[in-house]
């Protein structure tokens, strides 16, 4: 197969003349693993290049801000968009005349690289300057879309548009859903792949694997990520600081068995579990002792990353109430991250049965996958 990358010589014409800029990281590569950045210096006049978070190289982790730099690879400036406005500024803009984005998504409502390239599209419609996604596998496939649609009160950089968790859209799809369906209205133009096929996932179109950030080391990653991602929210830890995050979930009062017996007798599609103990090197529990379960996929076709998500978390509440705990908000006033990457307030506030949320998932899942037909490419 051919990624968006690969088939630049035949939009050259789109290039003439301009002045580009490039939001990129180290997925951003073609298929014979040479950088876009390395491509585009080669073929056009490559000014800058734009970072999201992370970094361009991947050199910063999770949440760590940073300023505009030089790219010691390519000698070319590096401007974060991983700041407050989190789009290019004015005097960014007035350097370039287009933006192309090339960086492998995961495939999920709370990565942060699809409102990077959602920003950067609002801030090119406002300045007139043209758009470009070079475009990319979805790594876990294109024909399951599973999850909740985002209520708006619940809007965030890790959950901009009401779309469900599992999109199952390439971030090309996404880019045009964002600007037709949701208004942005730039001038966009999508480079397309040739030869993915929606049933494919990342194994499936015999790339290499590369990591997208610092805790997604691998395509299994992807999978659960859009499950167990919402224990950020809780003093549970999602398995950051271990060589397994968003696989290792635990915390120090936890009992292995218990809650492993607890979770494979609800029998969910595609997933065992299996007790676990871990210590973090760093973040949530760094260096204590932690309890919990491995989560496994057994199927990965059956497999439901939401539905697995909200009943590990239901579960976790119903056996240590009294220990478990959601995180207060970063601000005053502000929502909690809870309510942020389940898109939500009832699963905060224990609205609904767990049967009931499974409901939700259901019904939303499939008005999503009636609400994004238009905009597939494949």
């Amino acid at each position: 197969m051919k990624l968006g990358i690969d088939n630049i010589d035949r939009y050259l014409t789109l290039f003439a003349n301009k002045r580009v800029g490039l939001i990129t990281n180290p997925t951003g590569t073609n298929s014979q693993m040479t950088t876009t950045i390395d491509v585009l210096k080669e073929k056009v006049n490559l000014v800058c290049l734009f970072s999201p978070e992370h970094g361009v190289r991947g050199e910063f982790q999770a949440g760590i801000h940073f300023d505009s730099y030089i790219d010691q690879d390519s000698g070319i400036i590096a401007h974060s968009l991983y700041t407050k406005d989190k789009r290019p500024t004015k005097e960014m803009l007035d350097t370039i005349d287009i933006i192309c984005i090339d960086i492998q998504d995961v495939g999920s409502r709370f990565y942060t690289f699809i409102y990077t390239m959602a920003y950067s599209m609002m801030a090119c419609s406002e300045a007139k300057k043209e758009f470009v996604v070079f475009d990319r596998p979805n790594p876990v496939g294109g024909e399951v879309c599973e999850g909740n649609i985002l209520d708006l009160e619940y809007r965030s950089f890790i959950g901009y548009y009401p779309i469900v968790q599992r999109h199952g859209m390439t971030i090309g799809e996404l880019a045009k859903m964002f600007n037709e369906h949701f208004g942005i209205g730039c001038h966009l133009t999508i480079i397309p792949m040739e030869g993915w096929k929606r049933s494919m996932d990342f194994h499936d179109t015999r790339l290499p694997w590369l990591c997208p950030s610092p805790n997604v080391p691998t395509l299994e990653t992807c999978y659960l990520y859009n499950g167990t991602c919402i224990f950020e929210g809780t003093n549970v830890s999602e398995g950051r600081g271990t060589t397994k995050p968003f696989e290792y979930i635990g915390a120090p009062y936890m009992n292995p068995r218990e809650l492993t017996t607890a979770l494979n007798e609800l029998h969910l599609p595609g997933v065992l579990f299996t007790p676990i103990t871990f210590t973090p090197t760093f973040s949530k529990h760094n260096g204590f002792l932690c309890k919990g379960v491995h989560v496994h996929i057994t199927d990965k076709n059956t497999f439901e990353a939401v539905k697995t998500g909200w009943s590990m978390l239901a579960i976790i509440r119903r056996l240590y109430p009294n220990a478990f705990e959601v995180l207060p908000p970063y601000k005053a006033g502000g929502n909690r991250m809870l309510e942020l990457n389940t898109g939500c307030d009832y699963i905060l506030k224990e609205t609904y049965s767990l049967e009931e949320q499974w409901n939700i998932i259901a019904r939303d899942s499939k008005k999503f996958a009636e609400e994004r037909k238009q905009y597939l490419l494949y």
